[in-house]
């Protein structure tokens, strides 16, 4: 299905960012010089801001026009919902190590359909609260198939543009449904040390699989809370 046009100029911006023409903190082109650029009104461009606004990529500075967001937000696991904002929910993070493969737990390996043995791309991230203590630690896995077509994925550093919009383009692959698994358990060792808890603690786990439109598995998400932290709060319609 092709862009429409809005849509066409905040992918354009996206890849100029991802390529490094503009920097965190980095005035991007006006509203005016973009829409002589496309050919398109200044409500298309400021349509095409918005979007790239509410993924969290830029930012209104008064006066100014737009800039590439100096702090990238990422979210916890699940909850993304169609239209669903990535800065809904976001919070800033901190990249945990350096993106490896390594054989996944066997719930990450059957979501996944791997083989036993065989390895998956692993990047961690931990989600701050307003305070910047440890919120919610999430672990993306990604199968190979992913990782050798988007190799950026495997690089130290957060993605600015996000890897939902990294990967769909170097695959061309989109998330189309999104399968949310929560439970709850104790924390492992490791998991209580970064969450900054002692032990024993109960987490809540939510599992986050996001699948394209041939029903294959793009990323497993596991994004683990403590309990003293957790809470889930829901609107919805009666009638």
């Amino acid at each position: 299905m092709s862009l429409l046009k809005y849509e066409q100029i905040a992918e354009d911006l996206r890849t100029r960012i991802a390529g490094g023409e503009f920097g965190p903190g980095e005035l991007l082109p006006s509203g005016r010089d973009l829409a002589e650029q496309w050919n398109v009104s200044r409500a298309t461009v400021v349509k095409a801001y918005d979007v790239l606004r509410n993924d969290g990529l830029v930012v209104a500075r008064q006066g100014a026009g737009f800039i590439v967001a100096e702090t990238p937000v990422a979210r916890p696991a699940g909850g993304r919902r169609a239209g669903s904002a990535r800065v809904s929910g976001g919070a800033p993070f901190r990249r945990l190590g350096v993106p490896d493969r390594v054989v996944p737990p066997d719930h990450v390996r059957d979501v996944l359909g791997l083989s036993a043995g065989a390895t998956a791309l692993r990047r961690a991230r931990l989600v701050l609260l307003d305070d910047g203590t440890p919120g919610t630690l999430v672990t993306a896995w990604f199968p190979p198939d992913i990782a050798d077509a988007a190799p950026r994925l495997a690089m130290a550093g957060p993605i600015a543009e996000g890897t939902t919009h990294y990967v769909r383009r170097e695959t061309g692959r989109s998330p189309l449904e999104g399968v949310d698994v929560k439970t709850v358990r104790l924390a492992a060792a490791e998991e209580a040390r970064l969450l900054d808890v002692d032990q024993p603690v109960a987490v809540s786990v939510v599992l986050h699989t996001a699948y394209d439109q041939g029903g294959r598995p793009l990323v497993c998400e596991e994004g683990v809370t403590a309990s003293h932290v957790f809470e889930e709060t829901e609107t919805y319609p009666m009638v």
